[in-house]
């Protein structure tokens, strides 16, 4: 009975004001009447006090509930923030977040209130424009910051197109660098404001030498990476390229046959003292693998063999001359029996593999490598510089090693196939780099920050691993896409897709239009109890008796279970505007700035 009346409409009109305004009067009356009349003087004034008090509690009332329906109906307006402004809103062990206040069930009541009520009626037809800014103003807002050891749980940025996901790529990496973090940007667009950003970051720091660029449209001011320098098993390299080749399971003929090629070229090269790169595998692999083998082979013979060409002395006479066939035809009658190399035999096995066969099975392999040593990717991804010069060379182990700032850009956009492979192998070299500090111990205490844009276009098995093992490590992952049906498009796997998102504890969404996404953000979510008003009016006449009339008023108070973010409300989420749910449980409705360097000549517009 007692919550029936307790009720109160949060968004009834303002009555307070007539009622202080009331009290007003009463009290300059009562001053009236009492200068006036024969009053006692201390009765009059006394009561016009008391009118006054009550006067000043009904204004006060009606100054908060004005201010709550004041910032539902005010827009929110973009705002700037300068490099400098954001290094000093930092906190130790928080992340700035933007402004905004934690959503609880009080602003979803709220929420669902002004709903039920309906806006047009509320505040009328012209307010409904440009998403719903009415959602920022149920709460007061103020610097939001989350607790920095959340990310170690990996966060995942769900928004449209043009929502603002790359902006809050920008806080969110101009804060790594100003912690002295190693980053790692993967930007599959090349978006110029992200790498331009980061840049002025490290600046305003005095530290324009930690940011290193890397992007194929700008070769001449690119640096250059290794992808395959870092690995723990030689069989890594094989399975990290072996990765890109197109496949419905990962599991068929074509793809294993790839990553045996692969493998048995891997171990030759770094048998003959090589350094494998993507150069090599290709031209070892459309050529045929014939040199390779035939060093690898002296190789062999002169570390493990004594005397060795006099006993093949006549191997060679056998084959005229051929001392590749000659070779092979000792190592399987001699030497197999006293040094046998298993790396031998497979690289053997690949040699006289029957060529049609060979060139159909790696059919889908030649492609990808061909895409990855194109001019002018030949220089950056498989960098082989004579000594003295100027270029910078770097892989992944070296970013994080030196706390760098690394801005891959993908070029997608000129090329989406190409981007794709460069950010799935830079991805599975970082892959490796984790599995590295994982298994031999972190060298540092610091977490490395990657951030991968438009996620969807590189992600593949070993980012999967680095997302489910990558905490263990020191890494923080935080990646963004369009919808959740695009990492199922992309791996081909819904079960796949569903890894990636498990191994996101943190969501952030902004404005979504994918109804499956909306699902996904709002079901992950506890329900609260919406809390509502029917009001029953009721009359009847008796037509048996004359004149009998009878009538009812019925006020009730109902509640039923409701979102605390409804999933149709995040298609209604204006630029730039998000909901979180970070890990733990705790839930905010925030807005973000734009980091730019001229933030303050253009403070708010």
């Amino acid at each position: 009975m007692f919550e029936s009346v307790d009720f109160e409409e949060p968004w009834r009109k303002v009555h307070e004001w007539p009622m202080s305004l009331a009290w007003l009067s009463a009290s300059a009356i009562t001053l009236a009447v009492t200068a006036t009349l024969p009053v006692p003087t201390r009765v009059g004034v006394a009561t016009s006090l008391a009118c006054l008090s009550f006067a000043a509690w009904r204004a006060a009332q009606a100054w908060v509930r004005s201010q709550a329906r004041g910032r539902a109906v005010e827009k929110t307006r973009k705002e700037f923030v300068t490099p400098q402004e954001l290094i000093s809103k930092q906190k130790p062990g928080l992340l700035w977040l933007g402004k905004g206040f934690a959503w609880t069930d009080i602003e979803a009541r709220k929420m669902h209130a002004l709903i039920g009520k309906g806006l047009a009626k509320t505040f009328g037809k012209e307010f409904i424009t440009d998403g719903a800014h009415w959602l920022h103003g149920l709460s007061s807002e103020d610097d939001v910051y989350a607790d920095l050891g959340l990310l170690e749980g990996h966060t995942l940025i769900v928004g449209s197109t043009g929502v603002g996901k790359t902006r809050l790529f920008d806080l969110l990496i101009a804060q790594a660098i100003a912690r002295g973090e190693p980053v790692i940007i993967i930007d599959p667009k090349g978006d110029h404001g992200l790498a331009s950003n980061a840049l002025k970051v490290c600046e305003a720091l005095g530290q324009p030498e930690r940011f290193v660029y890397f992007h194929p449209a700008h070769p001449e001011r690119s640096a250059c990476i290794d992808p395959l320098r870092n690995w723990n098993r030689k069989t890594e390299l094989a399975s990290r390229i072996a990765a890109l080749i197109p496949s419905e399971t990962g599991a068929d003929p074509f793809t294993a046959f790839g990553w045996k090629v692969l493998n048995d070229i891997v171990n030759g090269l770094i048998a003959t003292g090589q350094r494998p790169n993507l150069v090599q595998l290709r031209r070892y692999i459309e050529g045929g693998p014939d040199d390779l083998l035939l060093k690898a082979l002296r190789m062999h013979f002169k570390t493990k063999v004594p005397d060795w060409e006099s006993r093949s002395s006549s191997f060679v006479k056998q084959f005229k001359g051929n001392q590749l066939l000659a070779y092979i035809a000792f190592y399987k009658e001699i030497v197999i029996h006293e040094a046998q190399s298993v790396d031998l035999d497979g690289l053997i096995s690949t040699y006289e593999h029957n060529r049609e066969h060979f060139q159909k099975m790696v059919a889908s392999l030649i492609p990808i490598l061909s895409m990855l040593t194109s001019d002018p990717l030949t220089e950056l991804l498989s960098p082989d510089f004579e000594v003295g010069h100027d270029k910078l060379v770097t892989d992944m182990a070296r970013i994080i090693r030196a706390d760098k700032v690394m801005y891959v850009g993908l070029d997608s956009l000129a090329d989406a196939t190409v981007g794709s492979a460069i950010g799935s192998i830079l991805l599975a070299d970082l892959t490796a780099v984790a599995g590295d500090r994982y298994n031999y111990g972190i060298d540092s205490i610091k977490p490395i920050n990657v951030f991968v844009d438009e996620a969807a276009e590189v992600i593949n098995n070993p980012t999967i691993q680095l997302l489910n093992k990558g905490r263990g490590a020191g890494f923080r992952m935080t990646i963004a896409t369009q919808t959740f049906a695009d990492f199922a498009s992309r791996l081909g796997d819904e079960n796949k897709a569903r890894q990636v998102l498990a191994n996101t504890n943190n969501k952030i969404a902004l404005r979504v239009q994918d109804a499956e996404t909306q699902k996904y953000i709002a079901d992950g979510i506890p329900k609260i109890k919406a809390r509502s008003m029917m009001i029953r009016y009721g009359h009847n006449v008796d037509s048996n008796i004359h004149d009998a009339y009878s009538a009812s008023y019925q006020e009730q108070a109902t509640e039923e279970e409701a979102d605390l973010i409804p999933p149709a409300i995040l298609s209604e989420l204006p630029p730039l505007h998000y909901f979180a749910r970070l890990s733990g449980g705790l839930t905010i409705k925030g807005r973000l700035p734009i980091l730019h360097a001229q933030a303050a000549r253009k403070r708010r517009v």
